[in-house]
């Protein structure tokens, strides 16, 4: 192979990308220390090496984000997500979630969406709501969706959960 530094100037960056896969792992590193300005890390495996290379040369080239975006990503990250819906006692049900339950025989399935839970093509705000539905009293909805267990000491069971 020529000489690491000729590598990502020669060609075009979808040609150097398309060279990364086929390099051996003496040639990835080479390039991550002529991209990074460091030796790569020891463990890291030749696929991760080789996309990190590739990011590198496509930032190089194309640019990076900027710090406004940076920031923006990262306050996206620490907000709780819109996609979780459903919070109870540490078990979170993402956007697209399916509940299964049976009652009295019948099988009952919800799937949990960014503005609610449908049920039998009908949208509830809430687990509640397709439980009460399905059994006609007061239900809490992840109690009878099984996403916790009862309060209740194990002697005294209910049939119901509190809302």
């Amino acid at each position: 192979m020529r000489n690491d530094s000729e590598y990502h100037r020669a060609d075009t960056v979808p040609e150097q990308l398309g060279r990364l896969p086929h390099l051996k792992r003496k040639e990835l590193q080479g390039l991550w220390r002529e991209l990074y300005g460091s030796d790569p890390p020891q463990k890291v495996s030749h696929q991760l090496m080789g996309q990190a290379v590739a990011h590198r040369l496509q930032v190089k080239q194309f640019g990076g984000l900027t710090f406004s975006t940076r920031r923006a990503l990262k306050r996206l990250l620490d907000e709780p997500s819109p996609s979780r819906l459903i919070r109870s006692k540490g078990r979170i049900v993402s956007n697209g979630t399916v509940l299964i339950r049976e009652w009295h025989g019948a099988t009952h399935q919800v799937t949990v969406t960014g503005t609610g839970v449908r049920y039998r093509k009908k949208l509830y705000r809430s687990l509640s709501e397709v439980a009460r539905e399905i059994t006609g009293t007061r239900w809490s909805g992840p109690l009878f969706f099984g996403l916790r267990g009862s309060s209740k000491p194990k002697g005294k069971k209910s049939e119901h959960g509190a809302d």
